[in-house]
């Protein structure tokens, strides 16, 4: 006689006799299955459910993860048959196909493939989450949307393969189709689970690739080949949802647009140019209600409280440099967000507003209008505020009347395109800002780059012969020639095979004492500035990195990898 499945939790101890009752008496008003009920009421994990009911019923149980997946198998099987089941085919041979199911009670997927396919099946157990994840790697994300697209549409196979082809009431009808809009959904929800900031689409003749960046790394990531007979009408769904003409294609365009997805609201800015196979898009992925604390920016405690020093002072300007993606607008709002009390009046004028912080007047640039960040300075200064944020200097205009706003009581925080703190004097030096204004106006100029984290779930010791020359006697100094141990990731399914998993943040702050005014004065150069800011105490960004890399949190070719020009 066979032994029940809940006395065979209880046998293992992965539930008590009481859960197993309790579990038992809602079974009875909900019809479900026993297991079922014990994996809603989190009284036990799917994966050591399915762990017993394979024992049980003596079939295997498989970590998809460490499970080879047969190529050829994955396109023998049509991908409606994957997504609508939720099964995952892995092998077929002999006219038996072997596929990965969650639920072994349910009859129904392999009735439906041995009689329309025609194969014995053999299941195998998998928990659902493998399951999906290997359905969106092998088929790609939305394949099956891409599949009921064509189904519905087969004419349009060989005829929509480009731009050029098609007309454009059939771009409008195809924008807010059911379909096309549930697969940039779902496009957009895929790259929200993965963590990317940014989503690139790009055409070209014969496919469409999809790429996030994820931690500052772009990764390609599997999308059906047949997304290209829809990737005209994608495109402009996004120009619909950001507001854009879905007409011209000739013309790069810009466009801003709101999505929830799940229970998070993210601002989209959407970007696109014409190529020689249809237009490329990015879409930038922001979620509106975060905004860093100082403490999260992954500031050392003496860095922190320079950085708070500087921020807290009546009047001035305090720079953070570095180039695009490197973090200098994610640390400018965690500043204001610690400046951001009802005792004070805050403006910013940015281009574009990244995340809204309430309390907080923000200006979004329109140079269409006229709205510059000249103009908006001048009429900012009119309305009384303590503190005055610029998005970028990026001519001489603007970096003036900052100065000037700095020279009248106010406290200006901005940012610009160098490569190091030092850097940033000579660049508002070549916009011609007069030296005596930088002298004058100008507390300090921070640095910054981002480096991506060790993932903390494969973490393991970096072998001293790895090390490039010199780089062991390196670490050990900027750790007080202790002996350091030195880690890298070795890559798993939470980091998806990197290694690394989440960023933090390498900084140098060169406040700006009475030598280096003296340097700003005679137009020194940048190297000159630098070498008196380390002599008065500057820790360089690469320096930096490898504190950070001595502690575990990253690795040295990260370091070097950001900051080989440091």
């Amino acid at each position: 006689m066979a032994v029940r499945l809940g006395d065979m939790l209880v046998e293992k101890g992965l539930i008590s006799q009481a859960d197993l009752e309790a579990a038992i008496a809602e079974q009875g008003k909900t019809r479900e299955f026993l297991g079922q009920v014990l994996i809603r009421k989190g009284m036990v994990k799917e994966k050591d459910l399915l762990g017993i009911l394979a024992q049980q019923q003596g079939i295997p149980f498989l970590n998809l993860k460490e499970t080879e997946i047969d190529r050829k198998t994955v396109e023998d099987i049509p991908p409606k048959y994957a997504w609508h089941y939720k099964i995952m085919p892995l092998r077929l041979a002999n006219n038996i196909l072997t596929v990965a199911i969650s639920d072994p009670f349910d009859m129904w997927p392999i009735d439906d493939l041995e009689t329309n396919l025609g194969y014995t099946v053999e299941k195998a157990l998998a928990t659902s989450t493998d399951i999906m994840d290997a359905i969106r790697a092998h088929y790609g994300v939305a394949s099956d949307t891409i599949e009921k697209l064509l189904a519905d549409k087969p004419a349009e196979r060989e005829e929509k393969t480009s731009v050029q082809t098609e007309e454009v009431q059939d771009l409008e009808k195809m924008a807010e189709d059911a379909s096309v809009v549930r697969l940039v959904n779902q496009v957009l929800l895929q790259a929200i689970q993965e963590r990317a900031s940014d989503i690139h689409l790009e055409c070209h003749r014969e496919d469409v690739s999809l790429r996030f960046r994820v931690d500052g790394m772009l990764r390609d990531t599997q999308v059906s080949d047949r997304i290209r007979f829809f990737y005209s009408a994608i495109a402009s769904r996004i120009k619909v949802m950001c507001s854009m003409d879905i007409i011209e294609r000739r013309l790069p365009q810009d466009g801003r647009g709101r999505a929830r997805l799940g229970e998070e609201e993210y601002d989209l800015r959407v970007s696109t140019i014409p190529t020689l196979h249809g237009e490329s898009i990015v879409i930038r992925l922001l979620p509106t209600s975060r905004v860093f604390t100082m403490r999260e920016l992954g500031l050392e405690k003496a860095e922190e409280d320079e950085i708070r020093r500087l921020i807290e002072k009546p009047h001035g300007v305090v720079f953070v440099t570095g180039p695009t993606g490197s973090g200098k607008s994610t640390t400018l709002y965690a500043c204001l967000n610690a400046l951001n009390t009802r005792e004070r009046k805050i403006i910013t004028v940015e281009d574009p507003v990244e995340y809204e912080l309430h309390g907080v007047t923000q200006i979004q640039v329109n140079s269409k209008i006229g709205l510059t960040f000249a103009n908006s300075l001048r009429s900012m200064l009119r309305h009384d505020p303590e503190v005055m944020m610029v998005g970028e200097i990026r001519d001489f205009e603007t970096g003036e009347i900052a100065m000037q706003a700095a020279l009248t009581g106010h406290l200006v925080l901005s940012t610009l395109h160098t490569n190091d703190a030092a850097s940033g004097v000579t660049r508002l030096l070549d916009f011609g800002v007069e030296p005596y204004l930088v002298t004058s106006a100008a507390e300090a100029f921070i640095a910054q780059r981002l480096v991506r984290l060790i993932c903390k779930n494969c973490r393991q010791p970096y072998l001293r012969a790895e090390l490039p020359d010199g780089l062991e006697s390196q670490l050990a100094a900027v750790a007080g020639n202790q002996p350091v141990e030195i880690f890298r990731g070795k890559g798993c399914e939470a980091c998806c095979g990197t290694g690394y998993l989440g960023r933090t943040a390498l900084y140098e702050i060169m406040k700006i004492d009475e030598v280096i005014r003296g340097l700003i004065a005679e137009k020194a150069s940048a190297g000159k500035i630098k070498d008196a800011a380390v002599k008065a105490g500057l820790r360089p960004l690469y320096e930096n990195g490898l504190r950070k890399a001595a502690a575990g949190l990253t690795t040295p070719e990260e370091v070097l990898r950001v900051t080989h020009f440091a």
